[in-house]
């Protein structure tokens, strides 16, 4: 299971939003500046606070916090 704290965490830090910002429906379209090269960020981010590697076409799709948790969640069964 994804500690979905430490997702929040992360992606607030990386997005420079506060952590309350970032709720079930957080995405690129509605938190304010998340652009491409945040992506990368948070993608590296993400990968280095779970243990996990993301591949390049789930890095690009995770665009929203429901689709990092399942992301991840895909990564640490595998």
């Amino acid at each position: 299971m994804v500690d979905k704290a430490l997702v929040k965490q992360v992606m607030a830090t990386i997005l420079m939003v506060d952590e309350a910002a970032i709720g079930d429906d957080a995405s690129m379209d509605n938190i304010d500046g998340w652009d491409s090269l945040k992506q990368m960020n948070l993608v590296l981010a993400l990968e280095e606070s779970f243990g996990v590697s993301i591949p390049d076409e789930d890095a690009g799709n995770a665009t929203s916090f429901k689709l990092i948790v399942l992301v991840l969640e895909e990564q640490l069964v595998a």
